[in-house]
């Protein structure tokens, strides 16, 4: 993949807290991107911001930027004990909860400021444990969260910044009733620096920045187009006989560093996931049934490149920010046209380049003119010669046990011996917009 400096603004020219900059450094971030540009000079002020941004833009470090650079340069609430949080960022889901904290932990290493994380499912006692030992930074789900604050860990009546990610979204999964919960039990909006970033600053997330944030600056990022400039996109029309084959040959042909693979259901997940494995792809599957900590284990091996590519259903779609992701096959095109927008926005981040390669079948075609509709372009597209797919394919496993699981190759080696192969496309002409 292929990397830009997005702005020529650079994060040492800011007037950020030196230990900061050190946290900043240390994952090699000296350039900004434009929401990041933006955004700080803003927020160094002390000013409030609702942020618009499109996913993998870097708002992410904008914000854990702001709330660490202003916890070291504000005097703590007085009467404040270690136990309570001085900051809370909330997050629609526990996979982007934990991906928050994971980002943030150059600057807590740096700092020397605690944080901790409270999302629902798993590690309840540990997490537990963590907050009563005090962090100055709570990181979470809203529900959790809220759990906590009722068993009285916590209090929020020393909390300086505030950070809501992906309003947005916490619209859509019906969590506003939760934030309006927590940020009734905090200091006055004027008290603490508050931070809102959304994909839309839509009527109904404005009115919650008004609600309960002081003079909110609007810091919108306009995109050239909702799927991002940087992503290289493809459409195939495959037979349903061809499909999976068609999947496997373009893996070899692409032969992706770092690759998710998305199919609309749990079965076709486990199909992929089942055909890759027997083929010895070093394969995770990321489904809605997947336990917790099964989850976490899969996406930090992705993470680590001890896998090469993640089956998943829309789970994993949005919120998580994966670096490094050079290619998305949409298996099958989703039903709500948004979800193409959030898949393909795995990959392309940043700064990044990526590409999309996805399957307009025999059942998900007709998604498609919803979906360039809302994309306001075609997809390009291609075709492939069905003699050229490949054949010499083992029979797929399945889920049927563990054991089986346990054969998929992690060694290093990819699909058995075969090597990488090209087979050359033939594009066909874009159509008009």
């Amino acid at each position: 993949m292929k990397k830009t400096h997005i702005t020529e603004q650079k994060f040492a020219d800011f007037g950020l807290h030196p230990q900061v900059i050190e946290g900043l450094e240390k994952k090699g971030f000296e350039f900004c991107t434009p929401i990041q540009a933006l955004a700080l000079p803003v927020l160094l002020t002390g000013q409030d911001i609702a942020g618009q941004a499109q996913t993998g833009t870097g708002k992410t470090l904008a914000f854990l930027t702001a709330t660490f650079n202003h916890l070291l340069t504000t005097p703590e609430v007085e009467g404040r004990k270690p136990s309570q949080p001085r900051a809370i960022i909330m997050a629609p889901t526990r996979e982007l909860a934990i991906q928050i904290y994971n980002d943030a932990e150059s600057l807590i290493a740096s700092t020397g400021i605690k944080a901790g994380l409270a999302y629902g499912g798993e590690s309840y006692d540990k997490q537990l444990t963590k907050l009563q030992e005090g962090v100055d930074v709570l990181i979470g789900t809203t529900g959790r969260i809220i759990d906590f604050y009722k068993q009285k860990v916590f209090n929020l009546n020393h909390i300086q910044a505030v950070v809501l990610d992906e309003a947005d979204r916490m619209f859509d999964l019906g969590f506003i009733k939760d934030i309006r919960f927590l940020f009734r039990r905090m200091p006055e909006p004027k008290d603490r620096l508050n931070m809102l970033f959304s994909a839309t600053l839509s009527y109904r997330v404005q009115e919650l920045a008004f609600e309960h944030m002081h003079n909110p600056e609007h810091v919108v990022v306009e995109a050239t187009q909702k799927t991002g400039h940087r992503i290289k996109e493809e459409l195939f029309y495959p037979s349903n006989e061809h499909k999976m084959a068609l999947l496997q040959t373009l893996i070899e042909e692409e032969w992706p560093d770092k690759a998710i693979i998305f199919a609309n259901t749990k079965y076709r997940c486990e199909q992929v996931w089942g055909a890759l494995a027997a083929d010895g792809h070093r394969v995770g599957l990321l489904t809605g049934d997947v336990p917790q900590k099964k989850r976490e284990r899969i996406l930090e091996q992705f993470t680590q490149g001890m896998l090469d590519i993640l089956v998943a259903t829309d789970v994993a779609a949005r919120g998580l920010h994966i670096p490094l992701v050079t290619h998305v096959f949409n298996y099958d095109l989703p039903d709500d046209s948004e979800d193409y927008v959030h898949r393909i926005g795995r990959t392309g981040r940043a700064g990044e380049s990526g590409s999309s390669i996805s399957f307009a079948c025999e059942e998900y075609a007709v998604n498609l003119p919803a979906i360039e509709e809302y994309i306001e372009h075609s997809i390009p597209m291609s075709e492939y010669d069905a003699s050229a797919l490949l054949t010499d394919l083992p029979k797929p496993l399945t889920l049927r046990s563990s054991s089986q699981q346990r054969r998929t190759n992690t060694t290093g080696s990819r699909s058995g011996n075969r090597k990488p192969q090209r087979r050359p496309r033939t594009p066909r002409p874009k159509k008009d917009s």
